[in-house]
C-alpha cells in the first residue's frame, strides 16, 4: 500500500505493473488513460488496473493518493479490464486507518485481516466503465469540451444541435451510443465534479447549490448524494 500527496498538474509516464493495482484518491479527481479509454475518478470511485495494462494518470488539482498493489494470483475475482469500482464506507475506513498509522505493509494478524476485508470489498463485478465518458464524435467532441470548460453552461441540446449543424434527435442518439447516457445526465456529472471543487475551496453547501442553478440546497444535496453516497456536508467534514 502506497500513500502519496500529489501536487497540482502531476502526470505519471505511460507504464504497467506485473501486479494488479487499485488507485484511490481524496480531495480531487484522478484522470487516467488506459486501454484506449479516459477514466475520471472522483473520491467515491477507485480505478482498478489489471496486471500488464499500460496506463498514465494526471491530476489537475492537489490530491491525496493511495495505491494498493495486489499480486496477480489474488485478482481472480477482480474485473478483467480497467474499471471504476465504487468505494464502500468500509474501504474508506480501512484506508483512513492505515494512512493514519502509516501502515504500508500489513505485518500484524489484525492488519492482515483488514487487508483481506479490503480485497473482499474491492473484488466486485459491480463496476462502471466510465464516470464521465468522452467521445471524438465530430458532433459531440466540441460540445463536451465546452461543457467541461464551463460546467455552468445551460445551452440546451437543441441549441447545441443548431451550433454544430445537426438535429437534436441526432445528438441525443449519439449521446446514448457514444456516452451510454443522456446529455442531461452527462452534464449533471460534470456539475457534480465541479461542485466538489467548489466545496474544497470552502464554499458552503448553499452557495454551491445556488452557483449550480438550484433555487435551494435540497435538490443539490440529493444529486450529490446520488453520486458520492454521502452528503456535501459529510464530504466537507472528510476534507477537514
Amino acid at each position: 500500500m502506497n500513500f502519496e500527496a500529489f501536487l497540482s498538474n502531476t502526470e505519471t509516464r505511460n507504464h504497467s505493473h506485473p501486479w494488479g493495482q487499485v488507485q484511490l484518491i481524496s480531495g480531487g479527481i484522478l484522470e487516467m488513460e488506459a486501454q484506449g479509454t479516459r477514466f475520471l475518478a472522483p473520491p467515491h470511485l477507485a480505478i482498478w488496473v489489471p496486471a500488464g495494462v499500460m496506463h498514465t494518470s494526471y491530476n489537475r488539482k492537489p490530491l491525496s493518493y493511495c495505491s494498493l498493489n495486489i499480486a496477480q494470483q489474488l485478482t481472480a475475482h477482480f474485473p478483467s479490464c480497467t474499471s471504476l469500482i465504487k468505494i464502500t464506507p468500509i474501504v474508506s475506513s480501512i484506508i483512513d486507518d492505515f494512512r493514519s498509522r502509516k501502515v504500508s505493509i500489513a505485518h500484524s494478524v489484525q492488519d492482515k485481516r483488514l487487508v483481506q476485508v479490503l480485497l473482499d470489498q474491492l473484488a466486485t463485478r459491480d463496476i462502471q466503465h466510465h464516470f464521465l465518458p468522452s467521445s471524438d464524435n465530430k458532433y459531440l467532441a466540441q460540445i463536451l469540451a465546452a461543457v467541461e470548460e464551463n460546467p455552468l453552461d445551460n445551452t440546451s441540446l437543441a441549441k447545441w444541435a443548431e451550433k454544430v449543424h445537426t438535429t437534436e434527435r441526432t445528438l441525443a442518439r449519439h449521446c446514448q451510443s457514444e456516452l451510454g447516457m443522456s446529455f442531461t445526465e452527462w452534464r449533471l456529472r460534470v456539475r457534480y465534479l465541479y461542485s466538489m471543487e467548489l466545496l474544497r475551496k470552502g464554499h458552503s453547501v448553499k452557495e454551491v447549490a445556488l452557483t449550480l442553478g438550484y433555487r435551494q440546497a435540497s435538490p443539490f444535496i440529493a444529486m450529490f448524494k446520488k453520486y458520492a453516497g454521502h452528503t456535501p456536508e459529510q464530504y466537507k467534514s472528510k476534507l477537514r
